[in-house]
């Protein structure tokens, strides 16, 4: 698929891996829907880069929120054509800790985010992108969701976040075969340690620490490393129904 021309709606695209997709797309010339919950720093990107880009205030896990941010990027720009799932928490908490059990309500809440909200997104964008003219090969859309590492190598701690991203990574072939009739291919990036704004709360002893744990280049990736596999995605129409590891070799350890 061509981005130029073509309309995506990016969750979580007001920081990290979602901003840096947000201007690769741009200045591809695509046409972009921010879909965050960060209003402040969602309408300074969009009131930054003009015309080409919407600000929708979002809360991925609520039904109704994800449908009114469709429902604008349609009407603001005639269709949905590219859907990026990058929004997401990472909160870190033992199963069984000093402080007692796991709090039940703060493990719905990541999988509510990670993988609820990865669905709702995708469900009302292909929606949209099946009314989408097909291009020559019969294509009409492309789905990328944002898994981790931590889908298959969960340290400890990650119990809640583990358990949403192996979600994800799950039902990517089930929703690639579906979508397959539709002429929407569908497929999850898997990032291992990335300069985002999770990680860039931690103190730089810490954050050499990762970076050490990291085969080659030995080194956080960068978030428009992330960008540059997702503009591939979109325009490689042979890539499908499957998760790509961005990790530069790295196998987590359990702690």
């Amino acid at each position: 698929m061509d981005i130029k021309g073509s309309v995506a709606v990016i969750t979580g695209g007001a920081s990290g891996l979602g901003e840096a997709t947000l201007r690769s797309f741009v200045n591809n010339r695509a046409k972009v829907a921010i879909l965050d919950f960060d209003d402040k720093r969602g309408s300074q990107i969009a009131d930054e880069l003009g015309d080409a880009v919407v600000f929708c205030k979002t809360d991925v896990s609520d039904e109704k929120s994800v449908q009114n941010a469709i429902n604008k990027t349609v009407e603001n720009f005639g269709g949905i054509q590219i859907a990026v799932n990058c929004a997401g928490v990472g909160p870190a908490a033992k199963v069984l800790s000093k402080n007692g059990p796991l709090s039940i309500s703060d493990f719905n809440r990541t999988i509510q985010i990670n993988l609820i909200g990865t669905m709702n997104v995708i469900r009302l964008a292909a929606e949209q992108m099946m009314k989408t003219t097909p291009n020559a090969d019969g294509e009409k859309g492309v789905v990328i969701n944002t898994a981790s590492v931590a889908a298959f190598e969960g340290q400890i701690g990650q119990a809640a976040y583990t358990a949403s991203k192996a979600g994800v990574v799950g039902m990517t072939l089930p929703i690639a075969r579906e979508f397959a009739d539709y002429g929407i291919r569908v497929l999850t990036i898997a990032p291992g340690l990335f300069e985002t704004p999770m990680l860039a709360g931690l103190p730089e002893k810490a954050q050499k620490a990762l970076a050490n744990m990291v085969p080659f280049p030995k080194r956080l990736g960068k978030p428009s490393e992330y960008a540059m596999l997702a503009k591939h995605i979109v325009e490689n129409p042979v890539l499908n129904g499957e998760t790509i590891r961005l990790d530069s070799a790295i196998r987590m350890a359990g702690k």
